[in-house]
């Protein structure tokens, strides 16, 4: 709950301007309404997607046995495949609901001078658990059928462009894939190498947020430790100094034995965390 606190309490400060320029209280409450709507039309979306078209396709009736019944398995098939991608198209825009419900919660409870601290565990958005998914990592081989389209090729674009030195693009083609796919299997390795884009082009602050996205995105992640530490010098660099320090600190207690552990000890030598 330390770092949860603390890292969400950054996401306002690190947001538009200039660092550490607080938010008035009606923009913010603007920017929660605005975010409850954007949550109300993906549930929409979801609900149409979940209803009937009437259109149930049953295999024909004529020919041998063997036939009708390798006609059913095929049915079968394609059924248990269409049903094994709604499965997961409907957990990843769960998990990013109630991600943006608990990050609503945070920014109220602020908003109303209350103990963010005391807050408890989001309840999952319908209000079911689902079952545990892997770390969201980037697909490859046969997986990528489950992205959407163009959804790999705009990522990989904004990539090349990272990688070509075309810092400002790469940002812009980021920023964009993360409107576009807000609960792609690549939105937290987005948001980090927007990060990297923007501290490549000394928006400091910029990069902050990029990183912060990135970790909230996928705790657990593979780039959920390298995220942290960015996070922590992009916070030193805005002379955060003490909350650089906590954020740190995390890295070692959370990614234990890590390379990223280390860096981050180091890190906090050279600040002269306590």
């Amino acid at each position: 709950m330390r770092i949860a606190a603390l890292i969400l309490g950054l996401a306002l400060a690190l947001g538009p301007g200039m660092p550490g320029m607080a938010q008035t209280r009606d923009e913010t409450l603007a920017d929660i309404r605005q975010e409850l709507s954007v949550l109300f039309v993906q549930v929409q979306r979801l609900k149409r997607e979940l209803s009937t078209t009437g259109g149930v396709s049953v295999p024909p009736a004529g020919g041998s046995t063997l036939q009708r019944i390798d006609a059913i398995e095929q049915e079968l098939q394609r059924l248990t495949a269409r049903a094994e991608e709604m499965e997961h198209r409907i957990q990843r825009i769960v998990e990013d609901g109630t991600r943006r419900i608990a990050d609503l919660e945070f920014r109220l409870v602020e908003l109303e001078g209350g103990d963010v601290s005391q807050l408890g565990e989001t309840t999952t958005l319908g209000g079911v658990d689902l079952p545990t998914a892997a770390p969201a990592t980037p697909p490859q081989g046969d997986q990528t059928a489950e992205l959407a389209v163009g959804e790999r090729a705009d990522f990989d674009a904004a990539r090349a462009a990272l990688e070509a030195g075309e810092y400002a693009t790469a940002v812009d083609l980021f920023t964009a894939f993360s409107q576009d796919y807000p609960v792609s299997p690549f939105a937290a390795e987005a948001h980090f190498l927007r990060g990297e884009a923007h501290w490549a082009l000394g928006e400091t602050s910029a990069a902050a947020r990029a990183y912060l996205d990135s970790f909230s995105g996928d705790a657990s992640g593979a780039r959920a430790p390298q995220a942290l530490v960015k996070l922590g010098l992009a916070l030193d660099e805005l002379g955060q100094a003490r909350e650089a320090c906590v954020t740190l600190g995390e890295v070692g207690r959370r990614f234990p034995e890590t390379a990223e552990a280390q860096e981050a000890a180091q890190a906090m030598a050279g600040i002269g965390c306590q």
